[in-house]
């Protein structure tokens, strides 16, 4: 899977706090989406009145769907492309060499369990996908025992059980 594609859980998890202006849809139907970067929630403006977008899926101009799920955007590919262009350079985040298991995998370990006994989970499958995007930045990294964007950002997400509870089953 394509890095871009996966960025998805990446954006939904830690949306971007770059101090973006917001970014802009076309609802089908009309109306006007706006996504909020620093909180993450959507308004819909329709001759001139705005509200917050409820929960579900919806389609906007392009034809592509917004879905909101307890009051927050689950990203689409244009809101990643615009976030993309936001994204933090290297020297925004703390790079240090990885000693044993990388933020990453530690996340993986603590959500699916070391003997992958929580691996159908959702927030297994996200841990997942955090962890190939790490794996992916550190094989294109000139020193790939340091960490990487994708390291600060499960390093933030540690203590996170809502999304990414701790796997509390015995193993088989």
């Amino acid at each position: 899977m394509k890095l871009a594609h996966r960025l998805l859980f990446f954006l939904l998890v830690l949306p971007v706090h770059a101090g973006a202006a917001g970014t802009y849809f076309g609802m089908e139907g009309g109306g006007t989406v706006s996504v909020d970067p620093e909180t993450n929630r959507a308004t819909i403006t329709r001759e001139g009145v705005t509200s917050p977008l409820w929960d579900g899926t919806h389609r906007l101009e392009d034809g592509s769907i917004l879905i909101i799920r307890h009051g927050e955007v689950v990203p689409n590919q244009p809101i990643l492309e615009a976030r993309e262009r936001t994204r933090p350079k290297e020297e925004e985040w703390k790079v240090e060499p990885i000693v044993g298991y990388s933020p990453c995998e530690k996340l993986e370990r603590r959500v699916c369990g070391r003997e992958d006994q929580c691996a159908g989970g959702e927030g297994c499958a996200l841990a997942r996908q955090l962890l190939d995007m790490e794996k992916d930045e550190r094989a294109a990294a000139d020193s790939p025992n340091l960490t990487t964007y994708t390291s600060s950002r499960c390093l933030s997400v540690e203590n996170d059980t809502g999304l990414f509870p701790d796997c509390k089953r015995d193993a088989d």
